[in-house]
């Protein structure tokens, strides 16, 4: 671990796929998902255990989620919680918290990350954060993490590999031919066959400097309205100024702004249990099970005659389930779901 190592935890999502868990006023990121006793921005932070120095963790989040981030993160400065007035994508955020870090440390090597994904096998996942920085601490080059596919999934956008021309300086990072967009089916299933895609995982490695210059060539636009900005962070101008300039911001992902434009794009493939908990069915997959294939989340749940599904009920009531094969069952203040997994995303459709 080293004092130029920053991370940044990307939380202002609403994460309200998971309905009826997560919800506007409480999205995904700020709940005990996996009923472990830590919500998973604790446990995105812990994972960072011995790679990055806690005063340098910063957390870009909507401005109704400030009070969440202090309370689930007390050990962070509360001077690096960077409130969002609106949503407009990744690319503003990251550009903004960049600055900021250029700022007090010209010489930063940053992790950007989300705050709502889930990783469990974190030795892992520590060995390649700490490989990816040693890199991008020597080159002017971008690295993300590519997810080496366990099925084709349509969730997900994948990252083309050139595996045939390997870094000289790491043997495991790799050149990007393209990014993908959320394939069909039928693409999905090509891209796994073909056996250099990888799932983008949305976690992005580079220097401050190398950032920075991406986004004056990249995004002008919107790296001078945050390089405008320097004489005034650290000061009790900054939060205004930043609620005026984000609704001026185009609204656009840090994917299309840089990184599908950007020389010197590497990808490192990796394989440490990790998913965007997008879905009930995602959640079941890394869940542990039991032999009949049902991942049980709660205190007090019993099942009979039933297969394949996810029960995720974390009050203290008992719940008994009998006959059920590829549901889910979920219930949270109050609100109870029964639905078939294949069709969650129906129930989410009517709901909302």
């Amino acid at each position: 671990m080293t004092n130029n190592n920053h991370l940044v935890i990307m939380a202002g999502g609403v994460g309200s796929r998971f309905w009826p868990m997560s919800s506007a006023e409480k999205p995904k990121q700020f709940l005990d998902v996996m009923g472990c006793g830590k919500t998973l921005i604790q446990m995105t932070l812990e994972r960072f255990s011995g790679i990055v120095p806690m005063e340098n963790v910063w957390v870009v989040t909507s401005t109704e989620y400030k009070e969440l981030v202090a309370e689930q993160l007390p050990d962070i400065p509360q001077a690096n919680i960077l409130l969002e007035p609106c949503r407009r994508n990744t690319a503003p955020c990251v550009c903004y918290v960049s600055w900021k870090i250029k700022k007090r440390n010209p010489k930063a090597n940053i992790v950007v990350t989300p705050a709502d994904h889930l990783v469990t096998r974190v030795d892992d996942f520590q060995q390649s954060i700490n490989e990816a920085l040693e890199f991008t601490a020597e080159t002017d080059s971008i690295v993300t993490l590519g997810i080496k596919p366990s099925r084709p999934d349509t969730g997900y956008g994948y990252i083309e590999a050139d595996l045939s021309y390997s870094s000289s300086r790491k043997k495991n990072i790799f050149r990007v031919d393209s990014f993908k967009e959320k394939p069909s089916l039928n693409v999905a299933e090509e891209y796994v066959r073909q056996g250099n895609f990888l799932w983008n995982a949305g976690i992005f490695i580079w220097s401050v400097s190398t950032v920075v210059n991406a986004f004056r060539v990249y995004a002008p636009e919107i790296s001078r309205a945050f390089e405008s900005l320097l004489p005034i962070y650290d000061t009790a101008e900054e939060q205004a100024a930043i609620d005026r300039l984000y609704n001026e911001c185009q609204s656009i992902s840090v994917d299309y702004a840089i990184m599908e434009k950007a020389d010197d794009i590497f990808v490192y493939p990796v394989d440490f249990g990790w998913s965007d908990l997008g879905t009930w069915n995602s959640l079941r997959l890394q869940a542990e099970k039991d032999r009949y294939g049902n991942a049980c989340i709660g205190p007090n749940i019993r099942t009979f005659e039933t297969y394949n599904s996810i029960i995720h009920t974390t009050g203290e009531r008992e719940v008994v389930v009998q006959g059920l094969d590829g549901y889910i069952v979920a219930e949270r203040d109050g609100v109870l779901m029964v639905c078939k997994l294949s069709e969650e995303q129906r129930i989410k459709l009517f709901h909302d």
